[in-house]
């Protein structure tokens, strides 16, 4: 069979049998009398193994080894292969991705999009300086679509631009609470964390509703996490919770912090005094504990809390007792 006809029953074009040629990958087994190339059914059979090969990704050089060298084996080559795709395929969809945020940032002119490119590349910069000041700006400068905000935010190690990252997404309210919601479920914990924080600062709404979710998750860093934020919220959900870090002296003292906001209010204030006093009970915790319970009694309003402290005056426990004692002296100083 002459190169023509080759060339249109197998795809490949003259051109580039004429190149395996010369690369030695298809000789053609004989030639007419006029000198033309002619290939028999076992070229042309290697002449699709090559095409084949060449489907993976093989270069030209790879191909050859594979067909003629016998000592040639396959499998590391092929997975540098799927390395090799692997990457191209985690660069394709990361332009894709960054085409998707500047599509949704619904730019007027080309100066819009390359405004949008320029914050995109310095919410990704190494310098967290360039990151900090990207996450300020997103806001009122450039608009950034609230999906590179959060992943950004889930990915941030710096605490400051994560601080910033966090204020940038609270002003742009509760179009990020989806895929926060998402980062709470990671399996990652410091995503988990850093998800939490972050809808710790959105306002009222979808966010405190998150939050009160949160308190049934299983990382106990999320359920402390969520538990501070909805105190400050009035949200008197959070009260176990809070209860149980300062028995457990995890951020005791943010935690009674929160108690107090709670206790400002009446019906929440005997609540409170009573979950104290249940976990104060003889038996039921260590003294170092029973000490900080009994501290948080400090802001708690009301009889059931003044109670407790009369009780507790007279504790076998000398510091918890000299404690109660001082904290009774100020309320009657009050």
């Amino acid at each position: 069979m002459l190169i023509g006809d080759v060339a249109r029953r197998s795809g490949v074009s003259a051109r580039m049998l004429r190149h395996y040629d010369a690369l030695g990958l298809v000789r053609p087994t004989g030639r007419t009398d006029g000198g033309y190339r002619e290939y028999s059914g076992q070229d042309i059979r290697r002449i699709f193994h090559i095409e084949s090969l060449r489907s993976l990704g093989l270069s030209l050089r790879d191909v050859g080894r594979a067909l003629d060298d016998p000592g040639f084996a396959p499998s590391e080559l092929v997975d540098d292969l799927v390395g090799r795709t692997r990457e191209r395929i985690a660069v394709e969809t990361e332009l894709l991705t960054r085409l998707q945020r500047i599509g949704a940032a619904e730019p007027a002119d080309w100066e819009d999009v390359l405004r949008t490119v320029t914050l995109l590349q310095a919410l990704g910069s190494k310098s967290a300086g360039t990151r900090q000041r990207a996450a300020l700006s997103a806001v009122e400068e450039v608009p950034v679509p609230v999906e590179a905000l959060v992943e950004a935010v889930l990915g941030e190690t710096d605490p400051h631009v994560a601080g910033a990252l966090r204020w940038a997404l609270a002003r742009l309210g509760e179009g990020g609470l989806a895929l926060l919601a998402e980062g709470l479920r990671s399996p990652l914990a410091e995503v988990r964390e850093r998800a939490v924080r972050s809808i710790a600062e959105i306002p009222d709404g979808g966010a405190t509703a998150l939050l009160r979710d949160a308190l049934a998750n299983p990382d106990t860093v999320v359920r402390r996490q969520a538990a501070l934020a909805l105190g400050a919220r009035g949200v008197a959900d959070a009260v176990p919770t809070l209860i149980d870090m300062i028995v457990e002296a995890a951020n005791d003292v943010d935690a009674a912090d929160a108690l107090g906001v709670l206790a400002s209010r009446a019906a929440s204030a005997d609540r409170i005094a009573a979950g104290l006093v249940e976990r104060l009970a003889h038996g039921r915790a260590e003294a170092s504990a029973r000490r900080r319970l009994t501290q948080a009694l400090a802001d708690i309003p009301g009889a059931t809390a003044s109670r407790a402290l009369a009780d507790l005056s007279h504790d076998e426990d000398r510091a918890v007792a000299l404690t109660a004692t001082y904290l009774l002296r100020m309320r009657d100083a009050r």
